[in-house]
């Protein structure tokens, strides 16, 4: 048989799905025929390891008509017995077999406040539409939590009992890991984007706060300094907030020193599909202070301390609370060590795999 897996997102924020699903299957699937679609710019960044796996060019970009028009072509000239997408966005009149992945629904309820309005707007217009008729026309529905599950069957109009749950898992580098020079010794972190619904002014409302009672506590920001940071940055200057460090990119061993020497990890998120930093974070042993929002006590369990994302009070109290009772936070530790170990990138890609087989039986 002869499986294409869409990985046009190997490079995004949800590409480690993506490469880990990738890893695992080269290991399960000596069989069948892979071909695995990237961008040209990808090329160098993953490449097959196992002799049925191969690598084909798709440079179609997101919401496009090449997307629509010049990737159906590309998809009918392979032939395949199976597309897995492992995003939505998909040329909505290929008609072969498929199989999609929903990460997330935040598309629709999300307005990222440094992007052109107008453009932004009619990528959620474009995205409804394709969602929508890519979730109906899949032979199944992957999701990575129950949350995602229910939300998609509830507002795709998806009977549920072709959506599957195939749980992702965090990881942690194995290499020692290299001291990141700060300007304070106590810290709270936080790592990923910086969109609106990542809620991070909150969470610098939040830290200022604290400053009442722990004068030196700082606030770490890790991720790229694009428009989204830089506009959260601005804001904290204009309000003159204190003790916050934007760090930019940070490498592989000095992120795993941020994660082992935090005081704290917080996740104010608004909306998630997955919320895979909360996890590694879990992983490296930093007790995690995290909102209740969406999928994300499904996922972390009674491995993170839960605030109301909206109010920057209730933040500010569940950190201290981890801050002041250090029985408490050794037992937070403790849980996310254990919470980390229910997940595995292995299972998730053979029960993907599981999948793939059942959509082409059908």
């Amino acid at each position: 048989m002869h499986i294409v897996i869409d990985a046009r997102i190997i490079h995004s924020s949800t590409g480690r799905y993506v490469e880990r699903l990738l890893h695992y299957l080269q290991q399960i699937d000596t069989i069948n025929s892979y071909t695995v679609l990237i961008p040209s710019k990808d090329t160098d960044y993953w490449k097959p390891s196992a002799s049925n796996f191969s690598v084909k060019v798709a440079d179609y970009k997101n919401y496009s008509f090449g997307e629509q028009i010049g990737f159906k072509k590309l998809l009918d000239s392979l032939n395949a017995d199976l597309v897995h997408f492992c995003m939505p966005q998909q040329p909505i009149l290929y008609n072969g077999a498929t199989v999609t992945t929903f990460h997330d629904l935040t598309l629709f309820d999300t307005y990222n406040s440094d992007k052109n309005w107008f453009v932004f707007h009619a990528k959620q217009l474009i995205g409804r539409f394709v969602f929508t008729a890519a979730a109906r026309k899949s032979r199944h529905i992957i999701t990575p939590t129950e949350y995602v599950r229910s939300d998609v069957s509830k507002r795709l109009g998806v009977n549920k009992d072709k959506i599957i749950t195939t749980y992702e898992a965090a990881d942690i580098t194995t290499e020692e890991p290299q001291p990141y020079r700060l300007p304070f010794k106590e810290f709270i972190l936080y790592v990923g984007q910086q969109s609106d619904y990542k809620n991070i002014k909150r969470l610098g409302d939040a830290h200022q706060k604290l400053l009442a009672t722990h004068p030196n506590l700082g606030l770490v920001l890790v991720g790229s300094k694009n428009a989204s940071a830089i506009k959260n940055e601005a804001y904290f200057t204009e309000n003159d907030y204190t003790n916050i460090l934007f760090t930019g990119f940070v490498d592989d061993n000095q992120l795993a020193w941020l994660f082992k020497n935090c005081q704290v990890y917080a996740f104010p998120s608004l909306m998630e599909g997955f919320g895979l930093p909360g996890l590694e974070a879990m992983c490296y042993g930093a007790p995690v202070a995290s909102s209740n929002a969406t999928c994300l006590p499904e996922v972390y369990g009674d491995a993170a301390h839960y605030f109301n994302p909206i109010e920057s009070t209730d933040i500010a109290r569940a950190i201290e609370d981890i801050l002041s009772d250090q029985v408490y936070r050794e037992q937070l530790i403790a849980n996310g060590y254990e919470r980390a170990q229910h997940y595995s990138w292995k299972r998730m890609a053979e029960q993907t795999h599981a999948i793939y087989i059942s959509s082409i039986k059908k």
